[in-house]
């Protein structure tokens, strides 16, 4: 899993209990779920479908770091489903997992569009040289 986003747990992201308040973080989540969408189905328009369990571990507290990882679990036609885990960055404890989060590619009307792709791919690879 690539964990590429780090945020800093600040005193505005605070539940009651002085931790890092749940809806925050899948606010967090959902955000990376859908950049990492975009950029891998050359897709501006995608939109978030269905996250499966939320599974809490541990907590952040304020002026922690934590890291939001991602990875690909499986291509639709036109779906992306992802895992995430979001973990602390100094002692790489878990916070929370999700298992499944369905991503689907959408047309200018809104409505699901094939995206044609079958692997993950990096930008670094889309990217013509001169010798191409």
């Amino acid at each position: 899993m690539r964990f590429h986003t780090r945020k800093w747990v600040k005193p505005e992201d605070l539940n009651a209990n002085h931790s890092l308040f749940g809806g925050r973080l899948l606010a967090w989540i959902d955000e990376e779920a859908a950049l990492y969408s975009i950029v891998q189905l050359e897709n501006t328009r995608v939109v978030t479908k269905h996250m499966s369990e939320i599974n809490f571990i541990s907590s952040a507290k304020q002026g922690d770091i934590i890291e939001i990882g991602i990875e690909v679990v499986k291509f639709g036609s036109s779906s992306l489903t992802l895992r995430c885990e979001v973990r602390n960055m100094m002692t790489r404890e878990t916070i929370i997992t999700i298992d499944s989060i369905t991503m689907v590619n959408l047309d200018k009307e809104g409505k699901p569009l094939p995206h044609g792709k079958t692997e993950v791919e990096y930008v670094r690879n889309r990217i013509k040289t001169a010798e191409d």
